[in-house]
Parts: C-alpha cells; sequence; structure tokens
C-alpha cells in the first residue's frame, strides 16, 4: 500500500502558491477547465490523477519536474501486520 498523503498536502498548497503568485481567481481556473469543487479539492492535497497534475503543468506554464521537485516521496507502507520486537516467531 502506498501513502502519498505527505505529497498530495505540500502539491496541494504549491499550486495554491502558484495560483497566488499568478493573481488567478478560482473563477480563473473554472474558465481553464477545472469545476469549482474539483480545483478546491486539489488545493486541500486530495489525490489527483496523473492527467490532472499534466494539466495543472499547462495552466501554469511549468514544467512536471519544478511541480513537483522537493515534496515528501510517496511511502510504501506494508500490507502485513506489524510484529512487536518482544514476539517470537
Amino acid at each position: 500500500m502506498i501513502d502519498a498523503a505527505l505529497f498530495f498536502a505540500a502539491l496541494g498548497k504549491r499550486v495554491r502558491h502558484l495560483r497566488d503568485q499568478r493573481g488567478l481567481t478560482l473563477e480563473d481556473m473554472i474558465a481553464r477547465g477545472f469545476s469549482a469543487r474539483h480545483w478546491q479539492q486539489i488545493e486541500k492535497g486530495r489525490p489527483i490523477s496523473c492527467i490532472t497534475l499534466l494539466r495543472i503543468t499547462i495552466v501554469f506554464e511549468v514544467s512536471l519536474g519544478s511541480l513537483v521537485r522537493r515534496l515528501p516521496p510517496a511511502l510504501f507502507i506494508s500490507d502485513e501486520p506489524q510484529r512487536s520486537m518482544g514476539t517470537q516467531v
């Protein structure tokens, strides 16, 4: 299982910063093809698809690399139950 919550939270903040930096409103994002609800979810750090990620790079005219550079990595979490250190197998 993958835990990408920190990645998407940081991405949402970065996207919000880019929007604010460019002086764009929620209405501007709607005019660029995003629904208000979807854009709000993006900025709140909800997981998004690769297509949405690419659409964001197009809207802000940034490379994918610069958009995700230095964001926290996704973490792999094992599906197996954790064993305590004192438990014998």
